[in-house]
């Protein structure tokens, strides 16, 4: 049972709050998602094409992994916002918005007729997000940026060297993840604020901020030490057994000790070299080519076994696979196994602190593109035989069903 299942299903804090969510890719639809998990109505707007970030990778249908994940929860509605049409819709789901997410280039709103400024005036309460690249400002704010692009600029890669010293792309849309969760964290206490004291705010969050914000006590170290940022301790590696992969984390002298005795190197803790957590990063290059040669030397199952009694940190590498048949995941339900709609079972992980999701709650479909179109106009006063007319005006799109 997970830890959060006692908390009542059908009761999360942002019930009957309305969301317009006209970002795209990962950043600006995580934070979406997180408001619509926590409760929120969110209507997803997105082109008629549909959200580029519904083509991230592999695709299934009309939709990818990425999409899959940072948009359940929503309802989509495709709209053109270069349509006459379609834009004074948008507007209206604005202006009767409580939260309004977009991701724009500085300026591009604004033409679009929906940035903050024109959404105030009719809607002067409005928390209001934008999720640049670069920020609003500045010599690089009209420039592209993507997570890859970010990881590069702020420093990330640097920071991740293989050991052959090459900077390394962490596999993962790290930046565009962690940009999701700030501008949901920024959201919050702008909801509390406005809750007690009235009145609406205008937060302008970017790619390089959040990662920036992420990346503080690394920057820190980066400027005490000169540009040499020293590593957490040593030995703190990924290393190579006879039969597998495993991280193992030696920095306190304790377990350094243990960690020798069992790869039987009893004498190097006793060398001044290695004998303090200080000298160990100082002389790192050094002790490193005598650790490894002897942990390939032993079957991966011993060596955890030994250093699990010994109480030394360490880790298994293993894949997702490895991650779902884990005794302890399936125990606790880290991860459910939910049906998406043309695609088949696939895992959603608990999200921390809410109820986990469900088989058949709809609070864990991604939706296909325009599948709400219908529903959110008709919810406007917009009658059929109008919708029907926008769709062949080319001002909204219909789904069509799988």
């Amino acid at each position: 049972m997970s830890d959060t299942d006692d908390l009542p299903y059908g009761v999360l804090p942002y019930d009957g709050l309305k969301v317009l969510d006209i970002s795209q890719g990962v950043a600006g639809p995580h934070c979406g998602m997180l408001l619509a998990r926590h409760g929120a109505d969110v209507v997803k707007l997105e082109p008629l094409a549909g959200d580029w970030g519904r083509q991230i990778g592999k695709t299934y249908g009309d939709n990818c992994a990425y999409g899959m994940a940072f948009n359940r929860s929503k309802r989509s509605l495709a709209l053109d916002l270069k349509n006459p049409e379609g834009a004074a819709i948008a507007l209206r789901l604005a202006n009767a918005a409580d939260v309004v997410i977009e991701n724009n280039r500085p300026g591009v709103t604004a033409r679009l007729g929906l940035d903050y400024d024109t959404v105030r005036q009719q809607n002067p309460d409005v928390i209001y997000l934008s999720v640049t690249g670069f920020g609003q400002t500045g010599p690089n704010a009209n420039l592209p940026a993507t997570d890859s692009i970010m990881q590069a600029f702020s420093g990330l890669m640097s920071n991740n060297k293989d050991e052959a010293g090459l900077p390394q792309r962490i596999n993962l849309l790290a930046i565009d993840v962690v940009t999701g969760l700030y501008g949901f964290q920024a959201v919050a206490p702008a909801l509390y604020r406005r809750a007690v004291k009235g009145g609406g705010r205008h937060i302008k969050t970017s790619l390089m901020e959040a990662i920036g914000a992420f990346q503080s006590a690394k920057m820190i170290e980066f400027v005490l030490e000169k540009g040499v940022t020293a590593p957490l301790g040593v030995p703190v590696a990924m290393f190579k057994a006879m039969d597998g992969y495993l991280t193992i984390n030696g920095r306190r002298d304790s377990h350094f000790v243990a960690l020798c005795k069992i790869l039987g190197l009893p004498e190097l803790p006793a060398d001044p070299k290695y004998a303090t957590a200080t000298a160990r990063i100082e002389h790192e290059a050094e002790l490193m080519p005598l650790l490894r040669p002897a942990v390939e030397q032993m079957p991966l199952a011993d060596l955890s076994a030994a250093l699990t009694a010994a109480d030394v940190l360490h880790g298994l590498v293993q894949d997702f696979g490895g991650y779902f048949q884990s005794k302890h995941v399936r125990e606790v339900e880290a991860v459910r196994w939910i049906e998406q709609s043309g695609v088949g079972t696939i895992p959603m992980p608990v999200i921390p602190g809410l109820p986990p999701p469900r088989e058949g709650d709809p609070m864990v479909h991604a939706p296909h593109l325009g599948e709400h179109s219908r529903e959110i106009l008709s919810e406007l006063g917009i009658s059929k035989s109008e919708i029907e007319a926008l769709a062949a005006n080319g001002a909204i799109g219909l789904f069509a069903g799988l």
